[in-house]
């Protein structure tokens, strides 16, 4: 091979090498983004669980928030 050819494939493999840490780092982030998603995502379904089973009056003296509200007096198509 001669040294040009051979210089064009140790360029071409640096390109590749390097676009293939791009994407391994960005699959990093991603995990990242996606694990913290589904933390929140959990917090959420247990906040919901937990205001759907509350009881009407939500105890003696608490007012309720529009949301607890909402959940509670959903219309019957739901």
């Amino acid at each position: 091979m001669t040294s040009e050819k051979t210089d064009r494939l140790e360029a071409l493999i640096a390109h590749q090498e390097r676009q293939i840490q791009d994407l391994s780092d960005m699959l990093n982030l991603h995990r990242k983004e996606i694990d913290a998603l589904k933390i929140r995502l959990d917090r959420t379904q247990k906040k919901l669980v937990e205001l759907m089973d509350a009881p009407a009056g939500a105890g003696e003296g608490q007012e309720l928030t529009v949301a607890e509200q909402a959940l509670r007096d959903k219309p019957p198509h739901y």
